[in-house]
C-alpha cells in the first residue's frame, strides 16, 4: 500500500488563497525580565530599534537581536512587566511626537507633558535617530550666538551652528554658563531647547522657574530625564531633544540646544551595555561609546535650507583632568571647549573661564568686528599676566612694565568678572573692552572697575545715544566714532574720579 504525504504547509497557502490581505501581529513571549531589560523570544523577523509593546500597557526598544531572542530596554519603571509576558511588533522605530506647542513647556523622553498644563496637540512624529546632514547641506557659520558674557564673547566666540563644550569640575558654573546664555537670547529670534540627564528633580524646578520668572521659558522647550528615571530614557532625553531642535530647524529657525550633561549619558549608556554583556573597553565603556555622542552632535551646525542649530554640551571631570575617556572624546567631535577652572572659581572669577584651556575653532569667524578690534591683544595680554602671577608666587621681584603689565592683567581680569544672570549685549561688550585697549581702566582701583565701566555705558546710552546706536546698527567701531569715545572717556574718567577720589 501506497503511502502519500501531504505538505500542511501548501495545503494552508492553498486555502488562504483568495482570502484579503490581513496584516498578522507577529507576537512573542517574555522569557526573562529585570533591571529594566527584558528577553523576548519569538520575534524572528525584529529590527535593531523597533519599538515592542507589552500587553501589560508597557513599551521599550530593541537593542539586541540574538540568535534566539531579543534584548528589549523598557521605557516605563512604573508599569511592570512579567515572564510568559505576550510582546507584539511594531515595524517602526521608537519615534516621539514634535509640535510648536512644545515651546514653553516641560516634557520628558518621550516628549510627553510632565508640567500639569495640559495635553499637547501633535500631528506629526519624528524618529529620533535621524541621518547626519550631509557637508554639501552645511553653510559656513558667519553669524555670533551672543552668550551674553563677555569672557565668552570676546576671547572664546560662539558661532551659530556651533557644537561648543562646556567642560569643568562640579560645581564650577557650568550649567550657569547654559542658563545665562538662554536668558540671553530673548529678543533674538532663537529658540531654545534645554536637556537634563540624570539631574535631581529639585535643580529641573529651579531651572524652570528661573526661566519663567525671566520671560524666556516663552522660547525654550526643556526635556527631563531625572535620576529616578528608567536608563532608557536618560539614553533618550537628547537624541528626543535634538529631533524637536530639528523640527524648529527645518521652519528655518536659530536653535540653540544644551545637553547637562553628557557626562551622565555616557554612563546610562555604560549601564545599558552592561546588562546587555557587551565586551567593555576603557573605564568600562563599549567600544561604540564615541559613536553614541558623534551622531547626536553632528546634527548640529548651520544649514543650506535654512535654520542652525547650535549645540552646548557640558561634561563634568575629576580633578581637573582633561584626558579622561569621555571628556577626549567629545573633545575631540566637538568645535572647540570652555574650560572653567576651579583655582579661578575658588578666587571669585565668575564665570571661571580658563582662557589658556578654551578655544574656539570657528567662532571668530562670527565675531562682529566691533568686539573683534578691541580684542586684538586681549588673549596675550592674559597670557603675560598669568605667567607674572606665577612669578609673583615665589616672591620674585618684577621691574617697572612687569609690574604695569601685572595691575593691566588684574584690570582685565576685573571687567570680565559678571554676576549670574546679567548679561550684555555686543555694543556694551564693545564699549567696556574699549576702556581696556585704550587704557583708561589703568587709572582706576581695582575693585572699582567693574562700577566704572558699567557706568560709562550707561553714561554712553543716556548721553550719546547715537554712538550707541551706530556701534549696534554697523557692528564696528570706526575710527571716527573711536576718536569720539576717547575724548568722551577722558572726560568721563575725569568726572569719576572728581565725583569718587577714593575710586582713582
Amino acid at each position: 500500500m501506497d503511502s502519500k504525504n501531504t505538505d500542511l504547509v501548501s495545503l494552508f497557502e492553498k486555502s488562504l488563497q483568495g482570502i484579503a490581505d490581513t496584516k498578522l501581529d507577529e507576537t512573542g513571549i517574555v522569557i526573562r525580565v529585570g533591571d529594566g531589560i527584558c528577553r523576548i523570544h519569538g520575534l524572528r523577523n525584529a529590527m535593531f530599534g523597533e519599538l515592542i509593546e507589552f500587553e501589560g500597557g508597557n513599551s521599550g526598544i530593541i537593542f539586541d537581536l540574538g540568535r534566539d531572542s531579543v534584548a528589549v530596554f523598557l521605557l516605563y519603571n512604573t508599569i511592570a512587566v512579567a515572564e510568559l509576558e505576550v510582546a507584539k511588533r511594531t515595524g517602526s522605530v521608537f519615534k516621539v511626537p514634535v509640535s510648536n506647542e512644545m515651546l514653553g513647556r516641560v516634557l520628558n523622553a518621550l516628549c510627553e507633558p510632565i508640567d500639569a498644563l495640559g495635553p499637547i496637540k501633535a500631528t506629526k512624529k519624528r524618529a529620533v535617530e535621524q541621518v547626519v546632514p550631509q557637508i554639501i547641506e552645511r553653510s559656513p557659520i558667519d553669524e555670533s550666538l551672543e552668550t551674553g558674557l563677555i569672557a565668552i564673547d570676546a576671547l572664546v566666540p560662539i558661532g551659530r551652528g556651533q557644537r561648543e563644550l562646556i567642560i569643568g569640575n562640579r560645581n564650577t558654573g557650568k550649567s550657569a554658563i547654559a542658563i545665562d546664555t538662554i536668558l540671553h537670547q530673548k529678543g533674538k529670534n532663537v529658540l531654545c531647547v534645554y536637556v537634563s540627564i540624570g539631574q535631581r528633580q529639585a535643580n529641573l524646578a529651579r531651572i524652570v522657574r528661573l526661566l519663567a520668572e525671566n520671560n524666556a521659558l516663552e522660547y525654550t522647550t526643556i526635556i527631563s530625564a531625572d535620576a529616578g528615571e528608567a536608563v532608557l530614557n536618560q539614553y533618550l532625553a537628547p537624541y528626543s531633544a535634538c529631533t524637536l531642535a530639528e523640527f524648529y530647524c527645518d521652519q528655518g529657525r536659530d536653535v540653540l540646544i544644551v545637553y547637562d550633561d553628557l557626562s551622565n549619558h555616557a554612563i546610562a549608556f555604560r549601564e545599558m551595555s552592561l546588562l546587555l554583556r557587551r565586551a567593555s573597553g576603557r573605564e568600562a565603556y563599549p567600544g561604540d561609546v564615541f559613536y553614541l555622542h558623534s551622531r547626536l552632535l553632528e546634527r548640529a551646525g548651520k544649514f543650506v535650507r535654512g535654520g542652525s542649530i547650535t549645540a552646548l554640551p557640558i561634561v563634568q571631570i575629576q580633578s581637573d583632568d582633561i584626558t579622561a575617556y569621555i571628556p577626549t572624546n567629545l573633545i575631540s567631535i566637538t568645535d572647540g571647549q570652555i574650560f572653567l577652572d576651579t583655582k579661578l572659581f575658588n578666587r571669585g572669577q565668575l564665570p571661571a573661564v580658563n582662557v589658556g584651556l578654551s578655544v574656539s575653532r570657528v567662532g571668530g569667524a562670527a565675531q562682529t568686528k566691533a568686539i573683534k578690534k578691541m580684542t586684538q591683544a586681549l588673549r596675550l595680554e592674559l597670557a603675560q599676566y598669568n605667567d607674572l602671577l606665577d612669578f609673583v608666587q615665589f616672591g620674585t621681584e618684577l621691574d617697572e612694565i612687569s609690574q604695569k603689565s601685572l595691575a593691566r592683567g588684574a584690570r582685565i581680569m576685573e571687567i570680565l568678572k559678571q554676576k549670574q544672570y546679567v548679561t550684555y549685549s555686543f555694543t556694551e561688550q564693545a564699549l567696556m573692552l574699549f576702556l581696556v585697549k585704550e587704557d583708561f581702566l589703568d587709572d582706576i582701583e581695582v575693585g572699582y572697575v567693574s562700577e566704572f565701566s558699567t557706568q560709562f555705558v550707561s553714561y554712553i546710552k543716556s548721553v550719546y545715544r547715537d554712538i550707541y546706536d551706530d556701534i549696534h546698527k554697523t557692528q564696528d567701531i570706526s575710527d571716527q566714532v573711536t576718536k569720539r569715545l576717547i575724548t568722551i572717556a577722558e572726560e568721563f574718567s575725569k568726572l569719576f574720579v572728581a565725583q569718587n577720589p577714593q575710586k582713582g
